[in-house]
């Protein structure tokens, strides 16, 4: 089976993490994967976003127009992406940074207050991890577990001293997706 997920927010939200390390978590288990990244130029404040395909499968193309899944970390990003997401997909929203409602009713809405988890554990840099872990406690694409090894195994040196958090955060994103999940 193959899953299309796109992450969207902006510059320096931790979206292109967020999807490398979905992507790795994805290679570390067995499957195919690909990670496309798009990024303006600005270093901070801009757009950024990025398609991740996972599949059981050789993949195709890496090109998608509507994923089954998407992380809108922001406003312009929910715009964006809530019309291309397919019926009955999944759309993980961080109710943070959003001052609208999900309008489409034929797809599944996760709509959580992001950045105030990732404060309550002490970084709001830690919202995309909550996000990431909201869309996998809501998803059954990949185990929760395979992610956490992916936090701990691809985390550079000289940020090892975050992966308690990440874990943290990863979990509790978990938890809030666990309550609204798709089976």
């Amino acid at each position: 089976m193959q899953t299309e997920i796109m992450i969207a927010g902006f510059g320096g939200q931790g979206v292109l993490f967020s999807g490398a390390l979905l992507a790795y978590t994805a290679m570390d288990y067995g499957l195919q994967v690909t990670w496309i990244p798009s990024y303006g130029p600005e270093m901070r404040g801009g757009t950024a976003n990025c398609t991740v395909i996972i599949s059981d499968e050789e993949i195709g193309a890496p090109m998608v127009a509507h994923p089954r899944a998407a992380i809108a970390m922001n406003r312009p990003s929910l715009d964006k992406l809530e019309a291309l997401v397919k019926p009955g997909g999944l759309l993980v929203v961080n109710a943070s940074m959003v001052d609208r409602a999900v309008s489409r009713t034929d797809l599944h809405a996760v709509v959580l207050p992001a950045s105030e988890i990732a404060e309550k554990i002490g970084d709001k840099r830690l919202t995309n991890m909550v996000m990431l872990g909201a869309l996998l406690g809501s998803l059954d694409v990949l185990p929760l577990s395979a992610l956490e090894q992916a936090i701990s195994s691809h985390t550079p040196a000289r940020h090892l001293r975050f992966v308690p958090l990440n874990l943290l955060a990863v979990r509790e994103g978990a938890a809030f997706g666990a309550k609204e999940a798709i089976r």
